[in-house]
């Protein structure tokens, strides 16, 4: 058995879904709309009017401030990964 270092990375996979996170994450802080009308055609079978479920300006400032502690999440776990 070979026991584990500090020297050891993190999974080069495990690097990649988390750059794909960062990307979605900042997304998310920088234009909240492009992730809502992308899973606005999610809603159609489910909802009578999807263009009636978009978020008022204070939703999409609370999708910001969530995008805010999920981008610092991601880069935790990627400095800690790297």
């Amino acid at each position: 058995m070979q026991a584990a270092t500090d020297s050891d990375s993190g999974s080069p996979v495990f690097v990649l879904v988390l750059c794909f996170f960062l990307v979605m994450g900042a997304i998310q802080v920088v234009r909240p709309q492009l992730l809502w009308k992308a899973n606005a055609r999610l809603q159609k079978g489910w909802v009578k009017n999807p263009q009636a479920t978009e978020p008022t300006s204070k939703g999409y400032a609370m999708n910001r401030a969530v995008g805010v502690v999920f981008l610092g999440l991601v880069i935790w776990l990627l400095v800690q990964q790297l």
